[in-house]
């Protein structure tokens, strides 16, 4: 029997039925039916949208959604094209609807360095992939979110820049780690959660912590239930023979891969054991979180994070798209496109990463989006010891995700958990992360069989799309439509005209 659940409550077929009339008939593709000058394609604020394939309620199948004030307000699942055949419904037919993705792990570059991205830039691309909701890195732009005012700062620039939701991320760095009050008032303003360096970042007003840093600061994290995400890579007190010889040629990708080994994620998560035992219960730091961002050594370091895990520490990891579908066999010498940190690493390691994501032990994926300036990357010179590192991916995560995953059974339970769920629980996005009675309307619709070729003809709304790796690649998974809060922001390679996204602070 179809039947829909509205806030908290299941409702029998016909009430759903008689609650579809006040909508609009629309069916996919729907361009004629575009239109607005406002927030949203579909200009109404109570509508359905239905599909063979909907991620709700622990299943995927037949079912009607639908959503009024932004809000979801009721779900109709099973046979719904019995009653919807001539109801007012938004019908995408064997198209997957699915919760927007939430990456956490994005850098907007503003204010200071719109040059590089910027949040209207940002917000567009990330919009046409699919991800509708952002939280935005404290570093790369200038000044860097290190405080109150700095994180008033960016928030101003972001005003009317914002194409989907936006959090923000502050820093952990040396000048707050062991001053409680400043940490408190950067907490206060609203960031959701602190990141910090074990290696240098590359921005001189964001330099690196230690140890005690770390751990100082969990103090105050703990207070608020708020996590610290770790770039955990430290260069290790004494180098291996392993280490780079000046005199290898810096074009080849050998060379970076061995300028920073896995030794330096081993050596960062080594560090912070104490700091991830504090976290456990009754620790020094208990209620707070450890977030190691972008892993990419499947091996002793991803040992060392299983072990702190059944320990009972509050540890949580990610990896990336990039680690996911590359290998340092197939990067080109001198295409600097390709370098990021930690790097890319050979293709065992790219079978083991996928292999633990499966199993559970790695949590969550995001984009780690890092774009530049072209010059910056030397592309020319091909010199990967100089150039700025940094993968620039928003538009395309899930379907570079699903493209590369399906050969590894993934299921589309798993990507809404990788790219949705848990990234939401992360980020402490209550409403968010699930199309479920109650929760914010925030939807992406797409065609995993579809496929494109990103060539020079395919839109990219990166702010530079040639500094992309993904460029040229042939992928499945074509968006149809983005939602964010109820508003149709994208669908048919088309935006909204007005950037109605909201910034998220923490209260």
């Amino acid at each position: 029997m179809v039947m829909a659940a509205a806030k908290g409550r299941v409702l029998p077929l016909l009430a759903v039925a008689a609650a579809l009339a006040a909508a609009l008939l629309y069916r996919a593709p729907f361009s004629k039916s575009l239109g607005g000058e406002g927030c949203s394609l579909l200009p109404h604020d109570h509508f359905w949208i239905a599909s063979e394939c909907v991620v709700t309620l622990g299943r995927v199948g037949p079912a009607a959604v639908e959503v009024k004030g932004g809000l979801i307000n009721a779900i109709a699942v099973g046979d719904y094209r019995s009653f919807l055949l001539r109801r007012p419904v938004v019908d995408y037919g064997d198209a997957v609807i699915m919760p927007g993705l939430i990456d956490v792990h994005a850098h907007l570059d503003e204010p200071g360095r719109a040059e590089w991205e910027g949040f209207s830039t940002g917000t567009r691309a990330a919009a046409a992939g699919g991800i509708t909701t952002l939280v935005d890195m404290p570093l790369n732009s200038y000044p860097s979110t290190v405080s109150e005012e700095t994180l008033k700062l960016k928030l101003d620039a972001a005003k009317d820049k914002l194409h989907v939701d936006v959090g923000f991320w502050g820093g952990l760095v040396p000048e707050n780690a062991l001053n409680p009050s400043a940490l408190e008032s950067l907490l206060n303003a609203g960031v959701l959660g602190l990141k910090s360096f074990m290696c240098p970042s590359g921005i001189n007003d964001f330099p690196m912590t230690n140890s005690t840093h770390i751990e100082e600061g969990l103090v105050t994290l703990a207070k608020y239930k708020r996590p610290l995400l770790i770039h955990a890579e430290r260069i290790p007190d004494v180098q291996n023979e392993d280490g780079i010889d000046g005199e290898l040629d810096p074009k080849a990708y050998t060379t970076y891969l061995k300028s920073r080994p896995p030794a330096w994620e081993e050596a960062a998560i080594k560090d912070l054991q104490r700091a991830m035992e504090d976290t456990e219960i009754g620790g020094r730091s208990e209620g707070a979180h450890i977030h190691i961002v972008h892993l990419s050594d499947a091996k002793t370091s991803l040992g060392l994070l299983k072990d702190a895990k059944q320990n009972g520490a509050r540890v949580s990891i990610e990896t990336c798209p990039h680690y996911l579908a590359f290998s340092a066999e197939e990067v080109p010498d001198g295409d600097t496109r390709f370098k990021c940190a930690p790097p890319i690493r050979d293709s065992t390691n790219r079978d083991n990463l996928w292999e633990a994501l499966l199993d559970g032990h790695i949590d969550m994926l995001s984009s780690d989006h890092s774009p530049s300036a072209p010059d910056l990357k030397l592309m020319e010179e091909g010199n990967f010891l100089r150039a700025w590192g940094g993968i620039s991916s928003l538009q395309f995560v899930l379907p570079v995700t699903w493209s590369h995953g399906k050969k590894y059974g993934i299921s589309l339970n798993q990507l809404a958990s990788w790219w949705s769920e848990r990234p939401a629980m992360l980020a402490g996005l209550k409403k968010k992360g699930a199309i479920l009675p109650g929760y914010r309307a925030d939807i992406v619709v797409w065609k995993p069989e579809a496929q494109f070729h990103l060539d020079d003809s395919h839109p990219v709304y990166h702010k530079h799309r040639n500094i992309s790796a993904y460029l040229g690649k042939q992928l499945s998974g074509k968006i149809l439509s983005t939602f964010v809060g109820g508003n149709l922001v994208f669908a048919e390679d088309k935006h909204a005209k007005a950037a109605c996204g909201a910034p998220i602070l923490a209260k």
